[in-house]
């Protein structure tokens, strides 16, 4: 059923998608064709504010900021995989690999190398502050619209 809280916390936490994945464009070679991706990372963020963040509002503050955390590492974890899963998914059909397991030894292998790019300052700042923020708005929504 469809709240405040529920889109409060989607918006807030698309949000912090899209400019956590501004500030990792920076740091892959040059030349990266980007498309969509700040896009589907925010639409990434949306689903999971929602479905984590949104579903767990009402509980506490405490219960807030952990749940705000939460739907975070869930949007990171997703992100890494799905980003990962569609670049192996194009090496694939250039035939760059010899079997299915190096196929999927590469998605696990391109996740630990973004999610070691992800470990500047200002990427686990705004993901960890816009966390425990959107677990705050989602909060305070649910106090004030029920």
């Amino acid at each position: 059923m469809p709240t405040a809280a529920k889109l409060m916390s989607a918006i807030a936490l698309a949000l912090v998608a899209f400019i956590a994945s501004e500030q990792f464009k920076p740091l892959l070679p040059e030349g990266t064709d980007f498309g969509y991706f700040s896009f589907v990372n925010a639409a990434f963020g949306l689903y999971f504010g929602w479905r984590i963040i949104g579903k767990g509002a009402g509980r506490g503050i405490a219960k807030g900021i952990n749940n705000g955390l939460t739907g975070m590492l869930a949007m990171v974890l997703v992100v890494l995989f799905a980003h990962a899963f569609w670049i192996m998914q194009q090496n694939s059909r250039n035939l760059r690999y010899d079997s299915t397991a190096e196929a999927i030894q590469s998605i696990f292998a391109m996740m630990t190398e973004n999610a070691l790019l992800m470990l500047q300052f200002n990427i686990i700042t705004t993901l960890v502050g816009g966390a425990v923020f959107c677990g705050l708005l989602a909060e305070a929504t649910s106090r004030r619209w029920r």
